[in-house]
């Protein structure tokens, strides 16, 4: 079903002189048309960078969360470190654990930093100890695990980030969902938007259309000339614009661990070579509402 279509966009994109003179070279939709391909392939591009990072985002949050989990122990500081190396006895004989390790007072310092700042005193703070888990394989029975941990080290709790977890991949899915379709929208927006121009077009050179009727021009003749002028308009206003999208994401910074999302907001690998079906795309668009305004137009100036 596409590659008919596209057959079809290349031969109205091939240059016929005499049925160019059709349609006014310059004039308000010119610039209409050029401007809003140009505005929403910018959109479009920005909209996919967004779907695409936020499928990355989901992907990440999903495996990294999954495969961690947290004990926290708060004991009295005289009980804490027997505690400590107990929980770290049963995490070792747990099936489905493949690591665990106590993180030291530097490492729990640098949690809290962005909340209470560089130099906090952990030594004069009810800080529990914090222990890092890692799971392999298929896992771990974590309800067995809390049950050995209540009996063995009753100040452990067991925290597998499933509650923070399952939100977090829901909300970027949604937002995923969200750039998806916001592109679509930005699609119909594209077709509307053409499809207003050419009418406007149509209609302002109704008088040249009679006269071409009278010399013996046929619609086909005349809707092929509006056609092709549009399309070509919005495959230009799309290449343009999907260009100036691209270059706005390289300036963009990389991804980085500390900003999360914020710095993300970037094609990766194949996705570059996304931005290149833009400018064809809009072009079918603008192609399909053209063809569609012209002959409704024509038909209602027979």
């Amino acid at each position: 079903m596409i590659l008919p279509r596209l057959d079809i966009l290349k031969g109205a994109l091939r240059r016929d002189a005499g049925a160019d003179r059709v349609v006014p070279p310059a004039g308000f939709t010119v610039r209409l048309t050029l401007f809003t391909a140009a505005a929403m392939a910018f959109l479009a591009v920005f909209a996919l960078a967004l779907s695409l990072a936020a499928g990355r985002l989901a992907d990440t949050w999903g495996e990294d969360l999954a495969r961690a989990s947290t004990i926290r122990i708060s004991a009295p500081p005289g009980q804490r470190d027997s505690q400590t190396t107990a929980a770290l006895r049963v995490l070792a004989q747990t099936p489905g654990v493949a690591s665990a390790r106590a993180l030291t007072p530097d490492e729990q310092r640098a949690l809290l930093e962005p909340w209470f700042g560089p130099g906090l005193p952990l030594e004069g703070l009810p800080v529990p100890q914090l222990i890092e888990v890692v799971e392999g394989g298929d896992g771990f029975d974590a309800d067995g695990l809390r049950l050995r941990l209540q009996a063995e080290v009753p100040a452990a709790v067991l925290d597998d980030h499933t509650r923070w977890r399952r939100p977090l991949v829901v909300a970027a899915g949604r937002l995923r969902l969200l750039g998806w379709v916001s592109l679509g929208l930005i699609v119909a927006a594209t077709g509307a938007m053409v499809t207003l121009a050419a009418n406007a077009a149509l209609a302002a050179n109704a008088q040249v259309i009679a006269v071409l009727r009278l010399v013996g021009a046929t619609d086909g003749y005349i809707a092929s000339a509006f056609v092709r002028r549009f399309t070509v308009r919005t495959l230009t206003g799309a290449a343009i614009g999907a260009a100036l999208a691209v270059v706005a994401l390289l300036l963009l910074p990389g991804a980085q661990e500390a900003g999360g999302f914020l710095t993300g907001l970037r094609f990766e690998g194949w996705g570059w070579l996304v931005p290149l079906l833009l400018p064809p795309l809009s072009a079918l668009v603008a192609y399909l509402a053209t063809e569609a305004a012209a002959r409704r137009v024509l038909e209602d100036l027979a």
